[in-house]
Order: C-alpha cells, then sequence, then structure tokens
C-alpha cells in the first residue's frame, strides 16, 4: 500500500504565516512531514506528493524529506494546480498501482486513525473515508467542513460543504482503490468541476463509498490561523510518537 498527499494548494488562509501551506510548522515540523511520518507509520511503502502552488520549493524539499523519514517520496505535480483537488488526486493516482491511503497535506491525525483506516478494505467498496460522527466537535470549522450523510449501512448517502442535512462531518483522510479516480474522471466528463467531492458523490451513488468512524480520536485541518493555533498547542501531546521520533527520544 501506498499513499497520496494531496499538497498542490494555493493556501490562502495562511499566507500571513507561510508562503507554502505544505511547509508551514508545526511545533517546529512541517506539516507535511508530519503526514508522511504518519503515513509511513500506517503501512505506507511509498508517499506520493501531489504538488502545485510552489511546486519548485516544494519539490526542492522532498528528498531531504524521504532520508529523515525513512521513505520513498515521489512527486506528481499537477498542471493546472487552480483546478478542484479532484486533478491532483488523479495526478497522484496515476503513479499508484493498488489500493492507497489518500490525505490532504493541512490535516493531522491521531496515530491510530491512519492506521485503522488502512485495513478497512473491502471488494464492496470502491473507498472508505474517514469520518467524525461528533459534528459539534469544537475543532472542527462548520463554514470550511465537508459534511456527510450515512445510510443505514454507513455509506455515503450524501457529501459535500453545502448539503442541507449530516450525520459525520469528512475528516480528510480516505483508504482509496483505483474507482475513485476514474470516478472523478467520470464526474469530469459529465460537465462537473472536479472536486474530490464530485468523485466521492459518484461513488456514493453506485453504493460503493463506505466510511469508517474514527470515534473519540483526535484530528485537526490546519486551515488558518487558528486551527494553526491550535496544532501548535495541541499536536505534541496528540502526536507524541510522532514528535518523540524526530526528537530522537
Amino acid at each position: 500500500m501506498d499513499a497520496l498527499i494531496i499538497a498542490a494548494g494555493f493556501g490562502s488562509r495562511l499566507r500571513d504565516l507561510s508562503d507554502s501551506k505544505p511547509l508551514t510548522p508545526v511545533a517546529g515540523v512541517p506539516l507535511l512531514e508530519l503526514g508522511v511520518r504518519q503515513a509511513r507509520a500506517a503501512g505506507a511503502g511509498k508517499v506520493v506528493i501531489a504538488t502545485g502552488h510552489e511546486a519548485e520549493r516544494l519539490e526542492a524539499a522532498l528528498p531531504a524529506l524521504a532520508a529523515r523519514c525513512g521513505i520513498a517520496i515521489e512527486p506528481a505535480r499537477v498542471e493546472d494546480w487552480s483546478r478542484p483537488n479532484g486533478w491532483s488526486v488523479m495526478a497522484g493516482a496515476a503513479r499508484i498501482d493498488g489500493d492507497y491511503l489518500l490525505m490532504m497535506a493541512d490535516h493531522i491525525f491521531s496515530g491510530g486513525i491512519l492506521a485503522g483506516l488502512a485495513q478497512q478494505g473491502g471488494a464492496d467498496r470502491g473507498v472508505t473515508l474517514a469520518i467524525d460522527r461528533r459534528t459539534g466537535n469544537p475543532l472542527v470549522d462548520p463554514d470550511d467542513a465537508t459534511w456527510v450523510e450515512t445510510d443505514l449501512r454507513g455509506f455515503i448517502r450524501t457529501i459535500g460543504k453545502t448539503i442541507p442535512t449530516y450525520d459525520a462531518v469528512d475528516c480528510g483522510a480516505f483508504l482509496a482503490t483505483p474507482e475513485l479516480a476514474r470516478a472523478i474522471g467520470a464526474a469530469i466528463a459529465s460537465g462537473k468541476a472536479g472536486s474530490l467531492s464530485d468523485g466521492m458523490q459518484a461513488l456514493a451513488d453506485a453504493g460503493r463509498a463506505a466510511t469508517w468512524d474514527i470515534g473519540a480520536a483526535w484530528w485537526l485541518d490546519v486551515d488558518d490561523p487558528r486551527a494553526h493555533a491550535l496544532a501548535e498547542d495541541q499536536a505534541p501531546r496528540e502526536l507524541a510518537d510522532v514528535y518523540a521520533a524526530i526528537r530522537g527520544t
């Protein structure tokens, strides 16, 4: 199993803190490094990074990052990073055979989330999304969250930022099969813009989009200065094993 980390966007809401969101430090460690280390701990054998904005700078940092983390890292540059994030998924997935962990560069997770998600594959699904059923989780920005409505099986019925009814929030971590990139491509061919949610909804409509409830586990979307301040305060404690490995303690 490999991992794909989406790191192509502009990161406008963190521009006052950093010119590159993936390289923004959290308690002294770049967000991207936290993601790579967590993917490796969950069993990934290689990490593909979808790059776009500041691609040259980000790609120049990857060899040293691979050496520090002890895992192969391969860039997949997105031709037009202003397009929706589904284009990044397709670019990265083209460099991966089989199933993969899909992560966003600005999301960080307590260790059990990715490890547990990696075990959720099955013939009945084309993708499994990690969800948080705590829709009032104070760490979640309700104005930026992607919401999920599930059916009686726990599969996705509807997903999006503005859906009228929901019972969970998208955590930004997926166990994807090759079906996901194909679904995004089909959505684009049908006239959609090509967001990841477009592909997810297509799989949901086909009954192929499963979920996995993270329970009480900790996660955070580090998308703006408020969330970054929370990460600075909480990540060293919630990701203690990652920070200990980095510091050699």
